[in-house]
């Protein structure tokens, strides 16, 4: 399986923004028109595009579809996700041209449904996207934006979901993300032991290719690239040169 860089585009009110360890609170917004941006990252070589609608991750709902499907009529690979809540929410979202559906509170809270969506719209057309935090020594797995606490666990529910035929698991070191310290290596080892089935994409803290590399090397299939990028700490192809 190939290794896929994967830059990653936030969305809150229709605009470019990167959160602080998912807090709300601690938002940066960047200048740059989304589309446009997105029209960069696939004339600059990316396959693929990561959008989050941080509106709806939070409160539920797809407050940012008409972006993410202006995005997706200029061509890319587009997963997306946030605020999916109901298989109509799963429809629409392919039906704005979304390759793959990007499901977080629900893969969580409600396991059995997502494995019939599996099941039916095929495995392909979904990533699950499994956000941790370490607790106590268990991985964690907040949701609703990370503002809200589950029960259940990373090691619970990913190689359960493997079993039932998932294919791509998206996977935050929520203490990383947006802090520019690098992926946790362990944690995708971890997964790539765990998980052998999943092509695990690491995220959170990316700041150089070298750690593109890192993660590479340690198991991880594809990486999503943020606020390194938006910031210009190295350029998209120099990623994709990795």
């Amino acid at each position: 399986m190939s290794f896929t860089v994967i830059p990653a585009i936030d969305l809150r009110g229709g605009r470019v923004v990167r959160l602080k360890q998912g807090d709300y609170d601690q938002q940066t917004t960047y200048a740059f028109d989304a589309r446009e941006l997105a029209r960069s990252y696939a004339q600059g070589g990316a396959t693929w595009l990561h959008l989050v609608d941080l509106d709806g991750a939070r409160d539920g709902g797809l407050d940012n579809l008409a972006v993410i499907e202006a995005i997706a009529r200029d061509g890319m690979h587009i997963q997306a996700g946030g605020g999916v809540r109901s298989e109509q929410d799963v429809q629409r979202l392919f039906d704005a041209g979304v390759s793959r559906v990007v499901l977080g509170s629900l893969a969580i809270r409600e396991p059995d449904l997502v494995a019939r969506w599996l099941a039916h719209y095929g495995a392909e057309r979904f990533t699950l996207a499994l956000d941790t935090q370490q607790r106590d020594g268990a991985w964690t797995l907040p949701s609703a934006g990370w503002t809200a606490t589950e029960s259940r666990t990373l090691d619970e529910l990913a190689p359960w979901y493997a079993a039932r035929g998932a294919r791509h698991l998206l996977c935050t070191d929520i203490e990383r993300d947006g802090m520019l310290a690098g992926f946790n290596l362990a944690l995708y080892g971890y997964l790539a032991e765990l998980v052998p089935a999943l092509a695990t994409q690491a995220s959170g803290g990316v700041r150089s290719v070298d750690d593109i590399r890192a993660a590479r090397d340690a198991g991880a299939k594809g990486v999503i690239l943020g606020r390194a990028l938006l910031e210009g700490r190295f350029t998209l192809a120099e990623a994709l040169a990795c």
